[in-house]
């Protein structure tokens, strides 16, 4: 299912390789401090992949399940892909290449998936883990209308991470990819997502997540899905307070937390992505060079760059270098 015409740009090739690189540049740093990772790679961190091939985490595994799975859909609806959702998450969890310290939200919920569960009683729906929305990228690759772009991202959340901000959260950065594709500035981005969350606080897209709301023990599906919007509401405002003030060249986690939750992997990242924005391969050394989850924070700045500038932002040798190249180049391909 191409995305447009065609991009000159590579704009969803761009994002896709940009997600990988950056996965794979934070991978090795996830766990240590940020005064361990500057003593390794010197105070501007990792600024270069590793490895023949550079090897990735779960976050691009499970990107690329999301990824095939839209791609393969007979149509983008519930029905249509929510099988091959389950499918592919089933083929990445029972994988002999899932052994990159996969999260054990995830590993859960597709145990239960694998026990024929409908997802909704399958999903962890006390977890808003990045798991959420490290893998939603591709959604916001297509050419689809918004009210679908948003149930899609929702609804590949919602098979492991069943809480409301891991769904908002999800949908707000497949939204940032789209509109970063469609021509939007980094720069403008937290207004952009500030004003959807806004407008979608009390949308519950029953269509797609159907009686979810309803294992949550609150009183209507609206009051469900508004704590997940209210809760990445108050990080985007972080986002903005941060963006505000001068760069003082620090762990951004110190402004918008440190990425292991779904809304704070967001607004991290799109920290990191605003301030490097001349400099792609700085945004995701500055993900890297985190005390939280450098990976997945590094992964998303690099999908936002990736969606902005194209594959131009990338050093040219590192999509031979990098691990999936080929399935990131054909599902890039089809969509650019």
């Amino acid at each position: 299912m191409a995305a447009v015409a065609h991009d000159p740009l590579l704009r969803a090739s761009g994002s896709l390789f940009g997600l990988a690189y950056g996965d794979a540049i934070g991978k090795p740093t996830e766990f240590l401090t940020v005064a361990e990772i500057e003593h390794r790679y010197g105070p501007a961190g990792p600024r270069d992949l590793s490895g023949e091939p550079a090897l990735v985490t779960d976050d691009t595994q499970m990107a690329l399940a999301v990824g095939w799975a839209l791609h393969e859909a007979p149509s983008l609806t519930p029905k249509g892909v929510e099988p091959l959702l389950r499918r592919r998450f089933l083929a990445w969890a029972v994988s002999p290449d899932n052994n990159r310290a996969p999260g054990m939200t995830c590993l859960r919920a597709c145990a239960e998936l694998g026990r024929g569960l409908r997802w909704q009683e399958a999903t962890v729906t006390a977890s808003k883990g990045c798991g959420a929305n490290m893998r939603v990228t591709p959604v916001g690759l297509l050419d689809v209308d918004l009210d679908t772009l948003a149930g899609l991202a929702q609804l590949q959340a919602g098979l492991t991470h069943g809480h409301p901000t891991g769904l908002a959260a999800s949908e707000l950065t497949a939204y940032a990819v789209f509109a970063l594709r469609g021509g939007a500035t980094l720069a403008e981005l937290p207004a952009i997502l500030t004003e959807r969350a806004r407008t979608q606080r009390r949308v519950y897209r029953e269509q797609w997540l159907g009686d979810l709301w309803q294992r949550a023990g609150v009183g209507t599906a609206e009051d469900f899905i508004a704590r997940g919007w209210d809760e990445c509401l108050a990080v985007l405002g972080r986002l903005t307070a941060a963006l505000g003030q001068p760069d003082d060249g620090g762990d951004p986690c110190r402004a918008t937390g440190e990425g292991w939750v779904a809304e704070e992997a967001l607004a991290t990242a799109l920290l990191c992505a605003v301030r490097h924005a001349d400099d792609p391969v700085a945004a995701l050394a500055r993900g890297a060079t985190t005390a939280g989850d450098s990976d997945s924070i590094a992964a998303l700045a690099g999908a936002f760059v990736g969606a902005a500038a194209g594959m131009t932002a990338w050093p040219p040798g590192w999509a031979d270098r990098i691990e999936y190249a080929d399935q990131l180049a054909t599902l890039g391909a089809a969509w650019d």
